[in-house]
């Protein structure tokens, strides 16, 4: 401490040395030391520095004057708080001087100080905010000097703008010094008058919000003069930008005086600032501006086009293509015209922002978009004005972006078909779009053209192949901005990009024609000094390789003349070694295309490229880019000569199945299996032992993909190379055995395993036939050891692992069609016998149903009893494969079994609720194809009659087998079943009804399906149940909505208005559905409404996803605030939304914020009853987490963070040590979500 004392005091001293340089360098230690975070002062110390520094503002010398006010930001934080006063006290008088630099400085000096201060929690801050805060008030209000007033004006606008809130006690002062201020004759104080109003108005009482829009509106009203008019709208404007939340509730005084204004003729800038308001409005009010926007999209189209002293007649061209004379094009201007006074540009660009903002809320009026904005948008390409061309394109591009979900986001089988969905609209635009662009492409402008490209661009991905019949408009443009004359670097990027994007989603004969026009150019591009043109004319080249010679279709192109060009400029990019990698890998894909696309034309440069491979498969940086180069040749139907590579090659492959870098390993594998298939013949025993000693370690169950791939790969090898298979035996096969008793093996992984056993019978090789085969899959089963036996499992192996055991014993059954009544035989006598664990039993079962689904076992007598008999089993495992095996069984010979499982379905009523999956199983597997539906159309009538028979049962999982039943059988005869579920619907039985609702669950999928049309006409009928009397078939409702909103949301999308009140309706909290159970001497409320409010919010959640556009947010967040105070199961959904919702529309979030923090704040601080169980205090804790994750969501949202209730609330939770370190954590993890988004996750 001493030491420092000593040192200050050292600094101090030189500070008042008559030296300027001495000053200087005094002053720049003082401010290292400063900003220390080590450094300590005592009393006496601080109160020398900040006399000293105070004194050293005054200085003669200016460089001194501003250290000396960098040094006040880092001492702020160093000194006490009555220092900070004495500082804040001093620059404020100083403010008031006569010298203009003291008083300039000062002001520097007081908003270092505001930045510096900590943060609004702390005392110090609130102290100082309200000492400052009385002085420039005054200033304001009080002072002449108009330097003065700005200065004050500036700093009040940083105070508020950061510690708002602390002054609530001054804020009536504030704005009653701070409205004169907007009638001041200078325009500078004005604009800093309106900028401190905007922040004021983010924390400002609702009471003083509303006495300041009365005055704004009683000034407009008045209009006593043009000027102050246009100022009083600006100040409308930056008050919605700032808090439009709150506008929202006055925006029907506003709109009709501010339409009035904008329509007043010769005075640009007073209409500009109107439509600047009514841009805000459109962003930060968007449910109480919907009932203007059709007014403001008038005025706004209106003006777009208002450009009184200029006449674009006078450019038309003679041209054919501009005869019409709305759509001719704008040539470049020559300089005769120049008018600086001209301020129309300005009216017409914040025209075309307003329309951008409209377009780019309103996802709900995008066909009336498409018949209002979109031609007009298009008209004035031709604007003459570079700046308010570009915004014109940009609000195109916005619009195009709209479109882009309704056509992309789910499947929609009625999209591409409406005439009248946007789309199809679009379509119809597309010639006049480039009718109004194609010349643009030529003009001298950069930024024209690039705006061009851009638009285009996102034409092609809203609507691929648009642009199909007018390539030939296209090219011209094309080629000329890839000219070196006409192009910077970034338009040749941006070019290339656009004709690679062009490329791709057209046919490749559209760009026959057109070859010898863009090849060259593409060429001289590859060749270009600037790397990244290079980089984006290889990926061009690449899809020109593609395009002059497609693989998977004929065409009598003759490319031959562009092969050694594209071969030549792309192998002088590969042989660089000292290039960027991006350029490296590029040249490296491009080459693999043109080997594999136009290989049978390169035959002798072959021995000159393919080397260069192996030395990019030996390089760490390129290995990835070579291994997928060389599949894509290795898969090539030229089947290209590789043998030079392969010996060297291939032992570098098997090398990199070690490496531990997955991407690399999955290329690797996919590699491996090609040349396999293709170059079997030249692949020698040494290096198929190279890929064997490989394998082991990727079979297992850590990753199934790379497991899944591997599979094939062997199963390949088998094939290939049977000789090899002998090699399998030890560790592979191993491995393999481990990884079908793993309880995840499924889906893709476990078909190839199938795929496995089956190549492995087949070359009947020594200790792996079928029967050693056979004993080492059942081994486990029938021989469980400690190694093989789950530990705390009551059966051999894991009940998934059954499962896979006899999928693989049936493929291998189905291999050897000999040896398959032996083994029928053995399962048969297995289930029989008494003696046989449950685990047998269960497996026998599993396997004779797997064995029967492809193989017709009716000619085993026994068969049928033996299953029958197992429903009586004690095991309910064993009970419910006895119910699999029956109906798989059936699928084998549906005219013998499918008649006796209905016949015991109605006599058999204690097992009907089995003999119903048995019939689930049938139905399930004979719906897979078209044969397969037509063996069971025979006995659909029986099967329907027999189900409807069950719809009245009590036993509610029956019901729902039965539905799942009658849902699938709806799928196969869709035009005849469907109206037959509709006529169920007027049943008195409420038992039927939900039976019903609940079939139609199981009628949609997210795949397109011949019933889709016919269940779009009649979904409305089922989704009425949401009105029916009974409480379930209401539930049941909601949740085959909730499916269809979900997998199909076109079925329901059109429906929404006639069916959310219901929907919403069901949100609700029911007394009457709350009851008291006495459990002993304890009572228990029970809520019979829960399950369906449950249901209902789920809706609500997926129609976040599926259907925004057609959503009223707000009606949606008045329910939603319900859901927040509910149950806890509702709570964390209604959380969860709030997530969604911070992200899909923050500025509906905004305006309810004040209501949505409340509930949060009651869930996260309530505290659990002293006692309360374990669980109850974990359901809390996550309870708690979930509101924060909420919280966390809404302090993303731009601007919420001036939210008074918001901040107190995150004070809230920083003042208490548990909730600041759970919030603390959440944070954390919310930063490392979204950067692992951006992640490689191969």
């Amino acid at each position: 401490m001493a030491s420092v004392s000593y040192h200050i005091s050292n600094l101090l001293e030189k500070m008042t040395s008559s030296d300027k340089d001495f000053r200087f360098m005094a002053t720049n230690d003082l401010m290292t030391e400063l900003q220390k975070d080590s450094i300590k002062l005592d009393d006496d110390s601080e109160r020398k520095v900040v006399r000293m520094l105070l004194k050293l503002l005054e200085d003669k010398n200016g460089e001194v004057q501003n250290l000396a006010v960098k040094c006040l930001g880092p001492l702020v934080s160093k000194v006490k708080e009555y220092q900070v006063e004495t500082i804040v006290d001093t620059l404020c008088n100083n403010m008031l001087s006569d010298k203009e630099q003291l008083r300039d400085i000062s002001s520097i000096g007081l908003k270092t100080v505001i930045n510096e201060l900590p943060p609004a929690s702390s005392p110090l801050a609130a102290n100082i905010c309200k000492s400052i805060t009385g002085r420039l008030t005054n200033a304001i209000a009080k002072q002449e000097d108009v330097s003065v007033k700005l200065e004050a004006l500036d700093i009040l606008g940083d105070l508020l703008s950061r510690f708002g809130g602390l002054l609530v006690s001054f804020h009536s002062a504030i704005q009653t010094a701070l409205l004169p201020q907007l009638s001041s004759p200078r325009m500078a104080v004005r604009k800093r008058a309106i900028i401190a109003l905007g922040h004021l108005v983010m924390s400002s009482s609702p009471k003083l919000f509303s006495d300041l829009m009365d005055y704004l509106l009683t000034e407009l009203s008045a209009n006593s003069n043009s000027s102050t008019t246009r100022t009083y709208i600006q100040c409308i404007g930056a008050i919605s930008r700032q808090a439009g939340h709150r506008v929202g509730e006055h925006l029907e005084r506003i709109i009709p005086l501010i339409v009035k204004f904008a329509k007043i003729d010769e005075d640009d800038e007073l209409r500009e600032y109107c439509i600047q308001a009514f841009e805000s409005f459109v962003r930060r009010c968007p449910k109480e501006v919907s009932q203007h926007v059709m007014e403001i999209i008038q005025l706004c189209l209106q003006y777009i086009c208002y450009d009184p002293n200029y006449n674009y007649d006078s450019d038309e061209d003679d041209d054919a293509m501009d005869a019409d004379e709305d759509d001719e094009e704008q040539e470049e201007t020559d300089d005769e015209y120049s008018d600086d006074d001209d301020m129309s540009w300005k009216v017409r660009r914040a025209a075309a922002k307003c329309l951008d903002a409209i377009v780019g809320s309103r996802h709900d009026m995008l066909s009336e978009f498409y018949r209002t904005v979109s031609p007009a948008l298009i008209a004035r390409f031709k604007e003459r004005e570079e700046n308010v061309k570009s915004d014109i394109f940009h609000a195109y591009v916005t619009l195009l972006r709209q479109t882009k979900p309704i056509n992309l986001g789910f499947f929609d089988p009625d999209a591409m078909e409406d005439e009248e969905g946007p789309i199809a609209m679009l379509r119809l635009q597309v010639g006049d779009i480039v009718k109004a662009l194609h010349k643009q492409m030529k003009e001298k402008s950069i930024k024209t053209r690039q705006g061009c490209f851009t638009l285009l661009t996102e034409l092609i991905n809203v609507a691929p192949g648009a642009l199909a019949d007018h390539i030939p408009a296209m090219v011209p443009g094309i080629q000329f901005s890839l000219g070196d004359k006409n192009s910077s670097s970034n338009m040749k990027i941006d070019t290339l990009s656009f004709l690679n994007c062009l490329m791709i989603n057209h046919s490749p004969q559209d760009f026959h024609p057109h070859m010898p026009v863009i090849v060259p150019p593409v060429v001289s591009a590859v060749g270009d000094p600037f790397y990244k043109i290079t980089s984006e004319a290889l990926l061009v080249t690449q899809t020109i390789v593609r395009v002059i010679r497609p693989l998977d279709v004929s065409t009598d192109f003759d490319f031959s003349t562009y092969v050694m060009d594209l071969y030549s400029c792309t192998l002088m990019r590969l042989k660089a070694a000292d290039i960027d990698q991006e350029v490296k890998e590029r040249a490296i894909s491009c080459m693999g295309q043109l080997i594999c696309n136009l290989g049978d034309h390169l035959k002798s440069e072959l021995n000159m490229c393919l080397p260069i491979f192996l030395d990019r498969l030996k390089n760490e940086i390129t290995r990835l880019t070579t291994v997928k180069a060389l599949t894509m040749i290795a898969g090539s139907p030229l089947q290209i000569d590789l043998s030079s590579i392969l010996v060297k090659g291939l032992p570098i492959l098997a090398a990199f199945l070690r490496k531990n870098h997955r991407a690399l390993k999955l290329s690797t594998l996919g590699a491996l299996d090609i040349l396999v298939k293709n170059y079997g013949s030249l692949l020698t025993m040494p290096m198929i032992d190279g890929i064997m000693a490989e394998v082991p370690p990727l079979i297992n169950e850590s990753d199934l993909h790379i497991s899944q791939l591997t599979l094939h790969l062997l199963s390949s090898l088998c094939r290939v190379h049977p000789g090899s298979t002998m090699k399998l035996y030890d560790e592979i096969l191993h491995e393999v055995l481990v990884l079908i008793r793993s309880p995840l093996l499924q889906g893709g992984a476990l078909n190839a395993m199938l795929e496995f056993f089956q190549a492995i019978v087949a070359t009947n090789t020594p200790k792996m036939g079928f029967k050693d085969l056979l004993q080492l899959l059942t081994t486990p089963v029938y021989s469980p050891s400690e190694t093989t036996q789950p530990p705390t499992s009551l059966f051999a192996v894991h009940r998934q692992a059954f499962h896979s055991i006899a999928k693989c014993v049936a493929a291998l059954t189905i291999s050897c069609a000999g040896e398959g009544s032996g083994v029928v035989n053995q399962f048969v006598n297995d289930v029989k016998n008494p003696k046989s664990t449950d685990s047998i039993q269960l497996f026998a079962l599993l396997s004779l149903g797997e064995i029967g689904r492809h193989v017709d076992l009716s000619g085993h007598a026994e068969l049928q009893k033996v299953i029958v008999d197992s429903f009586s089993a004690t095991s309910e495992e064993v009970k419910s494969a006895a119910s699999f095996a029956l109906g798989s069984v059936s699928v084998g010979n549906l005219p013998q079994y499918l008649p006796f499982v209905l016949n015991e379905i109605e006599t058999q009523p204690k097992r009907q609720y089995l003999l119903l999956h048995s019939l689930k199983e049938i139905i399930t597997s004979q719906s897979i194809n078209a044969s397969s539906v037509e063996h069971l159309k025979p006995f659909v009538a029986n099967i329907w009659s027999m189900l409807f028979k069950h719809c009245e049962c009590p036993e509610e999982g029956t019901r729902n087998v039965v539905a799942e039943c009658l849902g699938k059988l709806t799928l196969i005869d869709p035009e005849s079943l469907l109206p037959k579920l509709k006529d169920c619907l007027q049943s008195d039985s409420h038992y039927t009804r939900s039976t019903v609702v609940t079939a139609v669950k199981f009628t949609i999928s997210d795949q397109p399906q011949p019933i889709d049309p016919l269940l779009k006409l009649c979904i409305q009928e089922f989704l009425e149940t949401m009105k029916d009397p009974d409480l379930n078939v209401r539930r049941v409702s909601l949740v085959t909505f909730n499916s269809a909103a979900h997998n199909k949301p076109s079925l329901v999308r059109d429906l929404l208005d006639a069916i959310l009140p219901h929907l919403y309706n069901e949100t609700k909290v029911r007394k009457d559905l709350i009851r008291e159970v006495e459990m002993g001497p304890f009572k228990h409320t029970v809520d019979d409404g829960l399950d369906i409010r449950k249901a209902a919010f789920e809706c609500m959640y997926t129609l976040l996803d599926s259907c925004l556009d057609r959503l009223d947010i707000f009606e949606f967040l008045n329910h939603l605030e319900d859901g927040l105070k509910d149950h806890y199961d509702v709570k964390m959904l209604t959380y969860l939304m709030l997530v969604r919702l911070s992200t899909l529309c923050p500025p509906a979030i905004l305006q309810r914020l004040d209501r949505l923090i409340e509930p949060l704040r009651t869930t996260c601080t309530t505290k659990v009853k002293a006692n309360s169980v374990k669980q109850e205090y974990e359901k809390q804790d996550e309870l708690k987490r979930s509101a924060m994750r909420a919280v966390n969501s809404l302090l993303s949202i731009p601007d919420s963070d001036k939210n008074p209730l918001l901040n107190e609330f995150i004070a809230q939770i920083r003042s208490t040590p548990e909730m600041s370190a759970m919030f603390d954590g959440i944070q954390k993890d919310s930063t490392l979500t979204s950067s692992d988004s951006f992640m490689d996750t191969s």
